[in-house]
């Protein structure tokens, strides 16, 4: 059976692969561009099982700044969560994300949110996201995806907190979907 240590660094075996959920984020540059080049690099560390839809957000924290667009990802992979963590660090520095300020702008942005039902607190990553339950741009795509998530160290209903709360706006743009690299040349 598979599972992870302490550092989430135990790949699961072929056949029981784990679903990670990425939140992706960009306000800088060709946002369109920005979001379908990490999709294509999140296509090479697994499979890319559903996209939400691209919401356009305002920023949270540093409010001098342009709207972000977000959405999330559901990705199958071989990858344990901190190796998943770093090939997605290094995507976004190969994309053009250079160190910010704190909630600042950035070209690209990819959050592991979720790993299976793991609950991983280290001094490099924290599963579930220690803030995607504050974060309305993380919560509806999420739900647009998996309807019936739960928060995985609180068993919290992500529906629920989402309905429950004040949150930043966040309005729906279009199809995730028609970022994905064959997106183009499917009818």
């Amino acid at each position: 059976m598979g599972g992870s240590d302490a550092l989430g660094t135990t790949k699961s075996p072929v056949g029981s692969l784990p679903l990670a959920y990425l939140g992706l984020g960009t306000n800088v540059g060709d946002r369109r561009a920005n979001l379908a080049g990490a999709i294509a690099a999140l296509m090479r560390l697994g499979s890319v099982e559903a996209v939400s839809r691209v919401y356009e957000t305002e920023p949270v924290g540093k409010l001098d700044q342009p709207d972000f667009w977000n959405m999330v990802l559901r990705l199958r992979t071989v990858l344990a969560p901190a190796d998943l963590l770093r090939e997605t660090q290094a995507a976004e520095r190969r994309l053009g994300r250079t160190p910010t300020v704190p909630q600042g702008p950035r070209v690209i942005d990819i959050d592991l949110l979720l790993y299976d039902d793991l609950v991983l607190r280290d001094r490099d990553l924290e599963i579930p996201h220690p803030r995607m339950m504050q974060r309305a741009f993380v919560l509806r795509p999420l739900l647009e995806i998996d309807p019936d998530l739960r928060h995985a160290a609180t068993a919290e209903s992500l529906a629920g907190r989402l309905h429950s709360g004040a949150f930043e706006r966040v309005r729906p743009l279009f199809d995730g979907g028609s970022l994905l690299p064959d997106a183009a040349t499917s009818g």
